[in-house]
């Protein structure tokens, strides 16, 4: 039997019931796996807890979030907090590293965020699943046929679960995007199409790369749909090799 003071030691628990929710060697394991990426070390460098990051970070505005906590966390190795803030803190960064060029000592807090992300998507979090969820339509044409969406896709009909909030974007974005000078990737009928050897490549480009892994671990569904479609088209390229060959022998 594990005293009150043992248990709370040894896992992140209910603060009403304290009841065992996550066993400490599972925190050990999220942070060694933090700590072992090769960006790691050249991002984190100490802390003068000035809060130049926090003061010049825009999500900090907006959102319960705080570079300066994230590299605290980190920094003293604070397990049950670096889990706590991979639940929902590190996914309000906008990326935009303002943070690494404010900081006196050349900490970057948006590179160490991404690595908590990558970590998150590892171990399969919840947290980690929410987020890349609205986004799968996107996973599954980008993996599939290595090009992103046609601006005429993104439609509050197509993407009911972003919310409604996309039904608020009333601006003419078809004239906009026309203003850009990329006159084929105005819509579907239009779209850049990837050739056949070009795609296989890729997808096993992500293949090699753990990417797919990655992927199986968020969302097992869109893995099996992007797995039967690339083998299909394993399968043509092999056929359309087997074609050239032929025709090279005639």
């Amino acid at each position: 039997m594990h005293s009150t003071g043992t248990r709370v030691q040894e896992y992140i628990g209910d603060p009403v019931s304290a009841e065992p929710v996550l066993p400490r060697e599972k925190l050990e394991e999220v942070f060694n796996d933090i700590q072992a990426d090769l960006r790691y070390d050249h991002e984190l460098n100490g802390c003068l807890n000035c809060g130049i990051c926090t003061a010049t970070c825009p999500a900090a505005h907006y959102y319960d979030f705080s570079p300066r906590e994230i590299v605290q966390l980190l920094w003293t190795e604070n397990l049950e907090g670096i889990y706590d803030a991979m639940q929902e803190k590190i996914w309000s960064c906008a990326q935009c590293y303002t943070c690494a060029a404010r900081c006196p000592f050349g900490n970057s807090p948006g590179s160490l965020v991404m690595i908590m992300r990558e970590t998150a998507i590892k171990h399969g979090m919840e947290s980690a699943q929410e987020v890349l969820r609205p986004f799968s339509r996107v996973m599954l044409k980008l993996i599939s046929t290595g090009n992103q969406l046609a601006p005429d896709m993104i439609t509050p009909d197509h993407f009911a679960d972003w919310g409604p909030n996309i039904s608020k974007v009333d601006a003419p974005l078809k004239i906009l995007r026309k203003a850009i000078p990329m006159p084929t990737l105005n819509t579907t009928e239009t779209a850049w199409e990837v050739n056949l050897k070009t795609s296989v490549e890729l997808y096993t480009i992500w293949e090699m790369t753990g990417v797919l892994d990655q992927l199986e671990t968020i969302d097992e569904n869109l893995f099996d749909v992007i797995s039967d479609i690339m083998d299909e088209k394993r399968e043509d390229y092999e056929d359309w090799l087997d074609e050239q060959e032929d025709e090279e022998d005639d």
